[in-house]
Parts: structure tokens; sequence; C-alpha cells
């Protein structure tokens, strides 16, 4: 990398696949102390590192977290002590990560159709409480280019939404698959929320057989699956040049041999 030179990259969901954060953080040449991040939400809930995938964000100087909807299901627990979904859809592997941390790993147990667990929001990290509470529904950059985990209504003006499309709603990147552009018929396309470029996570490009970003009008999809089958991505924005992960199920099968 041409030393001393600020980078601004942007990296989908991560699912607690921390083997694959650091890969593709090496692969890009990434310097904690002049580039900046934006990272798309989802930071947690698939693999068993979740602990370790907030670690590593928070060594980041310039680092800008958006709210994905697994991150929010993990707020509600520290805030109320009730898991929304139950400690599903992949939030085991969360709450194994914190009791080998916090706690004895050998206190969480299944129970019914979801889990329960002596894992207490008061045994989480401040720190990590903080970095939660401080994540961003979304960003807009100088250039006009809005990084969201989810999209947002497009039938709609974009600021004032309920706070739930910023982070669920995938209706911005099935308009664009099925060939809507959304600049052309919503409310907000000529106005000053119109934007240069969109990037979003949430919506696994692998459901369309592509572990690689995909572009489609202005929007580009980060969601390469490292959630599931797929990789973790990380791209320069203003070069498009990406680099990814190992395919995560051959990533920890290598880690499982390795440790």
């Amino acid at each position: 990398m041409d030393g001393g030179t600020k980078r601004t990259f942007v990296m989908g969901d991560i699912h607690g696949a921390f083997a694959a954060l650091q890969e593709c953080l090496q692969l890009s040449g990434f310097d904690y102390e002049v580039d900046t991040l934006i990272q798309l939400g989802d930071v947690l809930d698939g693999k068993d590192q979740a602990f370790e995938c907030v670690e590593e964000l928070l060594k980041i100087k310039n680092l800008i977290a958006i709210k994905g909807n697994h991150d929010v299901w993990f707020m509600e627990f520290l805030e109320t002590g009730r898991h929304p979904r139950h400690w599903r859809h992949g939030a085991v592997g969360t709450i194994i990560s914190y009791l080998r941390h916090v706690q004895p790993p050998d206190i969480y147990f299944p129970k019914g159709d979801g889990f329960e667990t002596t894992l207490a929001p008061h045994r989480i990290p401040a720190h990590h409480h903080q970095f939660f509470q401080e994540q961003r529904l979304y960003y807009i950059d100088d250039q006009k280019r809005l990084f969201v985990h989810a999209g947002f209504d497009t039938r709609t003006y974009f600021h004032g939404q309920d706070e739930e499309n910023y982070y669920f709603d995938r209706s911005l990147w099935m308009d664009a698959m099925n060939g809507i552009d959304p600049d052309v018929y919503a409310p907000w396309g000529n106005q000053k929320t119109s934007f240069a470029e969109i990037y979003i996570g949430h919506t696994q490009t692998i459901n369309w057989n592509s572990d690689q970003p995909m572009t489609v009008f202005n929007i580009t999809n980060m969601d390469t699956g490292a959630g599931g089958k797929g990789r973790l991505s990380i791209m320069d924005i203003d070069s498009k040049e990406y680099w990814q992960s190992t395919l995560i199920p051959e990533l920890y099968s290598q880690s499982m041999l390795r440790g």
C-alpha cells in the first residue's frame, strides 16, 4: 500500500467470522491508524467469535459502524435481558462467544424452541455495550454516497422513515434486481437526499449464485455470504477494488484443523 495515503473501505456483514475479518483487513492492507472502515452491520450471530470481532473493530481509529438487524436484536438483549428472537438465527454462536470470555463456557442449554442461558447483560463488557449503542442507522458521506445495512422504503422519502426500514427492509435491493431504478419513480429521486452511490448488506448475494459484491444501478450489495457458505468482502470505495476471505466453511474447517 502507498504509505500514509488515507483510503476508505466498506465491509459487508461479518456474522461472527473473526478469521474472515482478519483475512480481509490483511489482504486489503488496511491501516488501522490512517484508513477509514465503514462496516455495514450484523457484526455478530453466526460463527462463535462475536467477542473477537467487536474487539478487532474497536482497534480501528476511523471506524463508522452501521446498525444491522442482528446487532439491534443483541442490543435489545443488553437493554432488557431478553433476546427478541430467542437466540435463534445464528445467535447461539454469539452466546458461545461471550460465555467463553465472560463466564465458564458450559452454562448454556437448549430449552423448548429457543435458548435459555445464564449469560446476563451486565456481564457483557461496558465497551461492547457502547459499541452497539453508538452504531449508526446509516451514513452519508460528502460525496452523497449512502451506507446502510438493508436499504429503505423507496416509495417514500428517505429521511424520517421507521428505523426498522434501514436495517430490515429489502425492497431497495429486490426492486433493483427486478430492474426497477429507484431514481426513476421514488419521491426522493430529485431531492437533496438523492444518492450518488448506495452500499448495503443484509441480503446475501449467494441467493443469486454469486459470492462477489454485486452492483445494480448505483447500488452495491456487500453481503457476500459470511453468515452462510459465502465469503466476507471489503472494498475500496474509490477504486472499487475488493478483497475477500476464503469461503467460510473452508476457512473454519482450516481453523479447526489448526486449533
